[in-house]
């Protein structure tokens, strides 16, 4: 059974890598074709010179995309079939002969360390060589190494203790501590979601109050006009990092927000922003969050059900020649094989967040205007350099979002 797992595991592997190799290379050949001409719903608001620096942007991204994705999949083989998960295993071990959660932090630890040092040359590649060749980083270095002490000190106060009560769980709850885990994922996610606008997005960014103006007037007018409440209306600072802008609703209940990136404000006409935040209220009103929550938590229970299935094969470790089994052996395997099994089924929520998408802008055409929506939507393509003429099959596994062409023609027709 263990050489059966290896193979398929092994053709899974290369099937799903050339089928992310491939979308890639689509993409780029219909980039490039269309590269010298402007789409014509955007010929007159979008100069063919931006067009191209879209183009070259977006190939620039898929080239390293490319090679990190090689990566990616070479480390997946030298921890599973290269024998460095069992290294890691056998060396924590000796410092832990009894397992325990002790072991089973450092095993995370050990392999979510190897995985950060293999991503870092990308991150670092991407920040300041490809979003500063086009103009978009506004990052210095202090502040990119600021922000991974950040993260790494959010890592150790909220993962530890979260994978800490995961492994309690797992080894005290019996057949079906798969169920207890579930439970706890989802109060932890909602506990995220609560405490993220007041505790933990103020360690990233400043955020402001909107100030008055005819902005915040027509704001606060569409709010009223929605029925939609919130603890305020703030600004994040986020051209310190990127000159993308962007807005969006964080928290939920009392603690709901509404954010705007600096950015953005600087690109939109009042108008604009009043059409883009009413896109975001259709998202709310269509209880967008709740139905992927809902999405995510079936699906979250069903892994974790397959989980349980597994966790005492003796197989699932022999076939990915992973040493010992156990708890913690066990989350790490699943959560390092779980992508090669799951990229395929990648175009159904790409379908239900482009679903939302279309909801959202219908919401927004009947509560403010769809010309507004579109006038916003072209900026932030060209400004942002997003491509506007993808292909149709990279974009269904890819991009959550509807391609430029569908969504503009939807709010015109609706206009």
């Amino acid at each position: 059974m263990a050489s059966l797992f290896s193979v398929v595991f092994l053709v899974l592997l290369a099937l799903t890598t050339a089928l992310r190799a491939w979308l890639a290379w689509r993409q780029l050949r219909s980039v490039r074709a269309h590269r010298d001409a402007v789409p014509p719903a955007f010929a007159e608001r979008i100069p063919l010179a931006d067009h191209r620096k879209a183009a070259a942007y977006t190939e620039a991204k898929l080239r390293a995309g490319l090679i990190e994705l090689g990566v990616d999949a070479g480390l997946l083989l030298l921890l599973t079939f290269g024998g460095l998960l069992a290294g890691f295993d056998r060396f924590w071990h000796t410092l832990f002969p009894d397992g325990g959660h002790a072991y089973g932090l450092a095993l995370f630890a050990s392999v979510g360390l190897t995985g950060f040092l293999a991503g870092l040359p990308f991150a670092l590649y991407r920040t300041f060589v490809i979003e500063a060749r086009f103009g978009f980083n506004k990052t210095t270095p202090g502040l990119f190494v600021a922000d991974l002490a950040r993260q790494l000190l959010l890592t150790v106060l909220i993962g530890a203790p979260l994978l800490l009560a995961v492994l309690w769980l797992m080894a005290a709850m019996g057949e079906r501590w798969w169920l207890w885990v579930w439970l706890a994922w989802l109060g932890f996610n909602l506990l995220v979601m609560l405490l993220y606008p007041t505790l933990i997005a103020p360690l990233f960014n400043k955020f402001t109050p909107l100030a008055d103006g005819e902005i915040r007037t027509r704001v606060e007018a569409l709010l009223a006009r929605c029925g939609f409440a919130s603890s305020g209306l703030f600004v994040m600072d986020g051209s310190k990092r990127s000159a993308h802008g962007n807005a969006y609703f964080t928290g939920f209940g009392r603690a709901k927000r509404i954010v705007f990136f600096d950015t953005l404000l600087d690109k939109l006409a009042p108008g604009e922003i009043e059409a883009v935040l009413a896109h975001e209220l259709g998202h709310f009103k269509r209880r967008h969050l709740w139905k992927r929550i809902a999405v995510l938590g079936t699906v979250s229970l069903a892994l974790l059900w397959l989980l349980g299935q597994l966790i005492d094969q003796p197989w699932f470790y022999a076939g990915l020649h992973a040493g010992t089994g156990g708890t913690a052996m066990a989350l790490i395997l699943f959560s390092l094989v779980l992508p090669v099994f799951a990229f395929p089924f990648a175009p159904l929520f790409s379908w239900l967040s482009r679903r939302h998408e279309f909801e959202a802008d219908a919401y927004a055409a009947r509560q403010s205007s769809a010309g507004e929506l579109v006038a916003a939507l072209v900026k932030l393509y060209r400004d942002n350099a997003a491509t506007l003429t993808p292909d149709p099959l990279y974009s269904l596994f890819h991009d959550s979002h509807p391609p430029a062409s569908e969504r503009i023609g939807r709010l015109q027709a609706a206009g």
